[in-house]
């Protein structure tokens, strides 16, 4: 899962940035309203940490801006203990959740994932495809009730692909999506077809049919069989 983190004080949007990855996000910062907007239309990111209080412009005009340009990240405001007006403003222009300063990052985290799920997976935590089982909380895969000893990348994609199936993705769309946007510096993509011949194969081996199959010049589909 992808997040971005809209936050104009550098040592706690590090912070952060620290806690999640090591919670299984890949994360990016963002520490102006411009630089968010930038990203967040080129990028795609499940969910935005976004501060209201930004030096260049209020939070609240990025929610406005991703309904113009046809996004819909999940959207986790922050916001002081006395913004009553703009938690407010903030959930009526399409905010998922508010979180008020100070908080404690557990709390943080399962806010996170309870967005994600609403939004990707119906509010559930586990997310299931024919034989395929992925359980949220725990992070692990299973086939047939036998659990997958995959990478973390592995993990990734594998979710990736689920919660997209039936969809056309691009080596572009999976480099972007776990790499974050410096993939934008590789010369190539072919890396992915590596990392997806052994996500099959391992799924295969224990008992999981062709769900990943290539789209000939365009990418790769998860199939429901």
């Amino acid at each position: 899962m992808k997040l971005l983190i809209v936050e104009d004080n550098f040592q706690l949007a590090d912070d952060l940035s620290r806690f999640l990855t090591e919670n299984g996000f890949i994360v990016e910062i963002s520490n102006t309203l411009s630089e968010a907007k930038d990203k967040s239309s080129v990028y795609h990111y499940d969910l935005l940490i976004l501060d209201l209080g930004l030096p260049d412009g209020s939070g609240l005009d990025l929610i406005s801006y991703l309904k113009q340009v046809d996004k819909n990240p999940g959207i986790l405001i922050v916001t002081a203990k006395n913004a009553v007006e703009e938690k407010v403003k903030g959930l009526e222009l399409g905010a998922d959740d508010y979180i008020t300063k100070p908080f404690h990052k557990a709390e943080l985290n399962a806010r996170i994932k309870s967005i994600i799920r609403r939004k990707n997976f119906k509010g559930s935590n586990i997310v299931e495809v024919n034989n395929i089982r992925i359980d949220l909380d725990s992070y692990e895969a299973f086939v047939d009730n036998k659990l997958v000893e995959l990478t973390k990348k592995e993990f990734d994609l594998l979710l990736y692909f689920m919660y997209n199936k039936g969809r056309v993705l691009t080596k572009e769309n999976i480099a972007e999506h776990l790499w974050g946007d410096h993939i934008d510096q590789a010369d190539n993509f072919d890396f992915i077809y590596n990392h997806i011949k052994n996500l099959r194969k391992k799924m295969q081996n224990l008992g999981a049919g062709n769900n990943i199959r290539s789209v000939y010049g365009m990418g790769y589909k998860f199939y429901e069989l």
